[in-house]
């Protein structure tokens, strides 16, 4: 133990300052989330440059969303073992050197390689990026303010994707929503290699190979199951049979765990109340949030009438409010307790998706996109900043990076799931109409079942969520 802490103390004489350190970190954070929505827009270019059938340009998607899931963990217990700063930069060198070749891929099967690539790429940084700024800022009120910014620059990569990918596909071309990440990744990489220092859980433990290999199958296999329901729907032995088998192997990664001397996950910090009501909140507010950006850009093109630029405009002012919610929370945490603020910004969520689910074919921007858009955002960026601070609160030094990617995981899983389960729902309701009146029918259903699961996750964070972040 004392070699561990030894190991991941930083020397003030070679330490970076804090706010670089913040800043590489939620650069590498931003890239990462960003190219989970940006090349939605892109989608219809690259299918007439390239031939991709329907199937295919739906495994552009895929492929990156079910290697991001699938690693996390195993991408989180690396830094710890192997150093923080070093998985750092092989994931962004990963993800940059797959974002070139996607971008100058001539057929369909080298894209869906690259967006593998990029997604486990993603799956190796996005752990480090949080792991690396909570080694950096005391637990406190200044590390809170750091969670803060990184929440806020990854909840505006998701949002910005939309307006980034139309600026792009409009200007330029489709292959410029990957090709961006080059040169920006290339700045950031040169960064952090000249001014990140490492850190680690030295303590001489190996990886836990069976666990690796057990989790990563797990999780990816049961992504590939949650993505199978738009194709196959809920009842499909193309579902149901990864559904089951990655929730097997989930299962047997578990018992293997509680009997490995030198585990992965240890089961422990599961006992911790912080990191396990914390992720379970994060698995439910995300399921519901996720959505959010995919029906309001379907609302706003497929039955108003926007251009996919328009699209992304309209919800810039949503993008902003997101970034004011996430500052917002570290300012209230101190005053009425982490949990608190995280049920408030839960409660604004709420109102924001039960005020959007009255959408109507002919609405006005005002009232139909900009105001509930602002308050569901605001109220996801004021509840995910204590959600992420109790949920990496607790752990040790040496399980910094699992519980990093402990985090990840629970939103990416939970954003996954609850856009299949809205997008069954928003279908039953439509049909196969393309009439605006019946899409949006379809629309409203879906925000009106997520405002009822905010509710939910409400109830679950009040009983469950500790008051105040606890200390190590």
């Amino acid at each position: 133990m004392l070699r561990a802490a030894e190991d991941t103390r930083i020397s003030p004489r070679t330490a970076p300052p804090t706010w670089m350190v913040i800043a590489l970190a939620c650069a590498g954070q931003f890239l990462v989330v960003l190219d989970v929505s940006v090349v939605n827009v892109a989608l219809p270019s690259m299918r007439a440059d390239l031939g991709l059938s329907a199937p295919g340009l739906q495994w552009v998607v895929n492929a990156y969303s079910i290697a991001f899931a699938g690693f996390m963990l195993l991408g989180g217990r690396a830094g710890d073992l192997y150093g923080r700063k070093r998985m750092f930069l092989v994931g962004l060198a990963l993800f940059t050197l797959a974002s070139a070749a996607g971008g100058l891929a001539q057929e369909g099967t080298q894209l869906l390689l690259a967006r593998a690539a990029q997604g486990l790429g993603a799956a190796v940084l996005a752990p480090s990026t949080l792991t690396l700024l909570t080694s950096a800022v005391p637990e406190g009120a200044a590390r809170a303010r750091a969670i803060a910014t990184w929440t806020a620059v990854g909840a505006g990569g998701g949002a910005a994707g939309g307006l980034v990918g139309g600026l792009l596909v409009d200007g330029l071309s489709w292959r410029w929503v990957l090709l961006v990440n080059v040169p920006v990744g290339a700045l950031v990489l040169a960064g952090a290699a000249s001014r990140l220092t490492e850190s680690r859980a030295g303590d001489g433990r190996r990886l836990d190979l069976p666990g690796a290999l057990l989790v990563t199958a797990g999780l990816a296999t049961l992504a590939y199951g949650i993505v199978q329901t738009e194709a196959e729907g809920w009842s499909a032995p193309a579902t149901l049979v990864p559904l089951g088998a990655g929730a097997a192997l989930i299962g047997v990664f578990l018992a293997v765990e509680a009997r490995t001397g030198a585990p992965l996950m240890p089961l422990k910090l599961l006992r911790l109340r912080s990191v396990a009501s914390a992720n379970a909140a994060m698995f439910v507010s995300g399921s519901a949030m996720f959505c959010m950006w995919f029906f309001m850009t379907l609302y706003a093109q497929n039955v108003l009438g926007y251009s996919p630029l328009g699209a992304g405009l309209a919800l810039v002012p949503s993008s902003l409010a997101v970034v004011v919610g996430s500052k917002s929370a570290p300012r209230l945490m101190p005053v009425v307790g982490a949990r608190n603020v995280a049920v408030l910004g839960t409660l604004l969520a709420a109102a924001g998706f039960g005020w959007q689910s009255t959408m109507t074919a002919d609405g006005p921007y005002l009232t139909a996109i900009m105001l509930p858009g602002v308050l569901m955002m605001a109220g996801a960026g004021l509840a995910a900043t204590p959600l992420a601070a109790l949920a990496t609160s607790g752990a040790s030094p040496q399980d910094a990076g699992v519980v990093s990617g402990l985090v990840n995981t629970s939103r990416v899983m939970g954003g996954s799931l609850g856009l299949a389960i809205m997008s069954t729902i928003a279908a039953t309701r439509t049909g196969d109409s393309v009439l605006g009146e019946d899409l949006t029918a379809g629309y409203a259903l879906a925000f009106r079942v997520s405002g009822v699961m905010l509710l939910t996750g409400a109830v679950l964070m009040l009983l469950w969520l500790p008051r105040r972040i606890p200390r190590r």
